[in-house]
C-alpha cells in the first residue's frame, strides 16, 4: 500500500483533525524508531500512520479497536505484519500481548504522542519546537497531568531495550518534523 492510499483511507474513516494529527505524529514516531533499530521505515511508519484507523467506528466499542481496521486492510494490498502490530496494539480487544519489538514500538510509540503533545500545549506558544526531552519525562512522573495516558504503555520502551530518556528523545525529535502538520 502506497502512503497517498493510506491517507486516502485516513480521510475516509477519520474526521477529528486531532486524531489525524496523532496517526502523522505515530508515523513519524515509528519511522524514526524503525531507523533507530534498523528496521524497515516505510512499514514501521505505514503501522504509525493506520493504527487507529477505526478509531471513531469503534469509539463506543473499546473492545474492538483495531480489530475493525485490520477488516478494512483485509480488502488492501498491506502486510500482515502490519495489521498484526495494528491488533496488537490494543491488547485487550485481540486477546494477545505484544511480543515482538515492532508491536511494544507501536504501543508504546502511539502512546507518548499523546504526553508530548499535551506538554507541547503548555507552553505558552504552543510550539513543540521548545519543548525538552526533559520536560516530558517530568510531566510523565505526574500522573494527574494528561491523566488518560497509560505510563505502562509507555516504559514498554524498555522492552525494546531503550531507556524512557533515549526513547522520549526520539519521539520527540520525530514529532518535532511534522510539528507543521500536527498542529504545533
Amino acid at each position: 500500500m502506497t502512503r497517498e492510499r493510506a491517507f486516502e483511507l485516513l480521510n475516509t474513516y477519520i474526521k477529528n483533525e486531532k486524531l489525524l494529527f496523532h496517526s502523522i505524529a505515530t508515523e513519524a514516531v515509528m519511522k524514526a524508531l524503525a531507523k533507530h533499530f534498523g528496521e524497515d521505515e516505510t512499514k514501521w511508519a505505514m503501522a504509525g500512520l493506520l493504527h487507529d484507523l477505526d478509531a471513531e467506528l469503534t469509539q463506543d466499542t473499546f473492545e474492538k479497536h483495531g480489530l475493525v481496521t485490520v477488516e478494512i486492510l483485509g480488502k488492501e494490498d498491506i502486510e500482515p505484519e502490519i495489521c498484526e502490530a495494528i491488533k496488537r496494539h490494543n491488547e485487550y480487544a485481540s486477546k494477545a500481548k505484544r511480543e515482538t519489538m515492532f508491536h511494544h514500538a507501536l504501543a508504546a510509540g502511539e502512546t507518548i504522542t499523546g504526553l508530548i503533545y499535551a506538554t507541547a500545549l503548555v507552553y505558552p506558544d504552543k510550539k513543540i519546537a521548545y519543548v525538552k526531552p526533559k520536560s516530558i519525562i517530568k510531566r510523565m512522573k505526574q500522573k494527574a497531568f494528561a491523566a488518560s495516558v497509560d505510563r505502562s504503555i509507555i516504559m514498554e520502551c524498555e522492552k525494546m531495550g531503550l531507556t524512557l530518556p533515549v526513547f522520549t528523545e526520539i519521539c520527540l525529535n520525530a514529532m518535532k518534523e511534522v510539528g507543521h502538520e500536527i498542529g504545533l
